[in-house]
This record gives structure tokens, sequence and C-alpha cells, in this order.
């Protein structure tokens, strides 16, 4: 099994930015995480503050599932939430932070109706469950 790890902007400062709400820990060290927990699967990771480059990838890919982190993108992106329609393989959206606790902005995901479930708040550890959902 292949899964897709796709981040959206501002995702390539993970672990330096806002450490207070996103954790220390980078996209390296979750991709780690990710390889470390689940060796069977093939994992392929894209990080891209381009929305078009987000959307590109996930045109081009062959995975069998994915785990998207669309950042601001999913709350106001509907070419990535187009995107994910035509994924048409099982996705899960993840926030690191708890977006609920945020600006009102971050309420409301466009990508929420496009996945087959999304997972909020529990940072890095959101990606793990995740895949164990994807894979089992």
């Amino acid at each position: 099994m292949e899964i897709a790890v796709v981040h959206g902007p501002n995702l390539g400062r993970l672990g330096k930015r806002l450490p207070e709400v996103y954790g220390t820990k980078g996209l390296d060290d979750l991709a780690a995480d990710l390889r470390s927990a689940f060796p069977g699967v093939k994992w392929t990771f894209f990080q891209s503050n381009h929305e078009g480059a987000l959307i590109d990838f996930m045109e081009s890919s062959e995975a069998d599932a994915l785990i998207i982190n669309g950042g601001a993108l999913a709350h106001q992106s509907y070419a990535l939430a187009d995107a994910l329609e035509a994924w048409e393989r099982p996705a899960i959206e993840v926030h690191i932070s708890n977006v609920f606790k945020r600006e009102v902005f971050r309420h409301k995901s466009l990508l929420a109706p496009k996945v087959n479930g999304q997972i909020y708040g529990l940072g890095i550890k959101g990606y793990l469950l995740a895949a164990q959902w994807l894979i089992s």
C-alpha cells in the first residue's frame, strides 16, 4: 500500500513556526515517525506553499490513499476541494491544531465534504491515527 501525505502552505516550517501551536517536530520527524510506525507502507511526502503544485501532485499521484493537511487552503481553496473530489480514493484531512480554538475562518473546511474523515487538534499524532485508519 502507498499513502501520500500532502502538506499545504507554511507547513514547511513545521517545528519552527509557532511551536506552542504546532509543536517542535518538523516534517522530517513526521515522516520518520510514520515510516517507523508503518514499515510495510510505501510513503510519499509532498509540501508546497503553492495551491497549483498541490493539485498537480494529487493529479499525478498513484498512491492508494491520501493524508492531507491543506493548511489555510483547507478553509479557502475550492480548487483544492475539487482536486480532492477527483481523487476518488480514501483520504483523511488532518490539522495539527484544534482549528475550532482558533480564528473563526478556520472553523469551516472546504475539504471536509471530499474526505472520508477529519482529525483535528491531536498534534502530529493525528497523522498516525489517519494512517492507521487508511491501512485498516
